[in-house]
This record gives structure tokens, sequence and C-alpha cells, in this order.
């Protein structure tokens, strides 16, 4: 009798980036009544498949998913910068700007965290997103602004908690790069299946 030994640490994993759509969960199923999207329901991913850290139901963009458990928890703990284009309530101003870049308090899980300095500034007008499936707001209600926020950790609710501490409260959240990796034109939805991540 022959045994055939397999390596199990050289076992090729499946990894993909997908553009999270506004209301689908970060997670494969639904412990909830209400009927929400999952990330299942948009591709056929291999058993396995983990999301690399999490978007809120409310937030869009980019999100890794991969087989690989310890690429995933590298990823998730080796403070890769995070990039987010955010849109507010009112033209924020420079002093708002300031106080994200220094560092605001925000609370978790009922107690008081002081976020870690960021690199947050104003778009000149507003990115070439696809149209949200829910209507933002009508613009009789006020102005908007969009700014870039870049991070390094990923608090719950963290960018929202943030321009909301200082008066702007978010209206849209799309997270456009993940260290090297860029949303770039993948529409909502849609699924791109890759040989590594290169975060």
């Amino acid at each position: 009798m022959v045994f055939l030994y397999v390596n199990m640490s050289e076992k090729e994993h499946s990894h993909f980036i997908i553009h999270k759509p506004f209301g689908c969960i970060s997670q494969f199923v639904n412990n909830r009544t209400r009927k929400k999207q999952v990330l299942g329901d948009l591709y056929e991913f291999p058993e396995g498949t983990m999301a690399i850290g999490r978007l809120d139901v409310k937030s869009e963009g980019l999100l890794l998913l991969t087989t690989d458990g310890k690429l995933s928890h590298t990823i998730c703990s080796s403070k890769v910068e995070k990039e987010y284009y955010v849109q507010v309530d009112g033209e924020i101003d420079s002093d708002a700007l300031e106080k994200l870049n220094k560092g605001v308090e925000i609370g978790i899980k009922g107690e008081k965290y002081l976020t870690k300095p960021s690199i947050c500034c104003k778009l000149e007008g507003a990115p070439n997103f696809a149209d949200r499936t829910t209507k933002i707001r009508d613009a009789r209600h006020g102005p908007t602004s969009w700014i870039s926020v870049r991070i390094r950790e990923g608090k719950f609710r963290q960018v929202r908690k943030m321009t909301s501490a200082v008066g702007f409260p978010t209206l849209r959240l799309v997270r456009v790069r993940v260290g090297d990796i860029q949303l770039g034109e993948l529409e909502p939805g849609g699924v791109i299946a890759v040989k590594e991540l290169k975060y």
C-alpha cells in the first residue's frame, strides 16, 4: 500500500477582490430574519472563503476575500492603510479636517476611544461612482462634500463616527483602497479572482 503525503501548508488558496454594494452584508450567512443580500449572492465562492475585515451594511467598496486564514490574519493585524472616499453632510472645513488628522474621541462598545492620527483631505468634486441603489437625500437639504480618509485601524463604524464627531455626519462611504490594492473601475457587485493579494 502506498500513502501519498500532502503538505497542507502548500495548498493552493483562492483570493478575490470585490466591490461590496450598498445593502450587502459582509458575510455568507444572514443571521437576521430580515432578508439581506450576502456575499454568496454575488459569486460562487469556494468553501472556506472568508472576508478580510468587513464593511458595514450601508458602506460600499473594496473588500478582499480569501480561503487562507493566515493571510486574513496578517492583513488585519499588520495595520495596512485603508482609504475611504466619504460624502459628508455640509461643506467640511479645514478645522474639522485638522481634528480628524490629529485624532478624535469616539465611542467603542460603550467606552471612549481616541482615534490614531489619520490623513484626511477634501476632494475636488464628487468621485465618479455609480449611483447608489437607495437615494441618499435631496439636494434641497443643503450642500455636501467629499473627503478622503486614510487610516491604519478599523474599529466598528470608525470612519462614520469620526466624521460625526467633528460635526459632519457621513452620508455615503466607499472604501477605495487596501494597501496597494485599488477598487479602480470595478462596478458594485463585481468580483475578480486573483492568484495572490499583494497588499
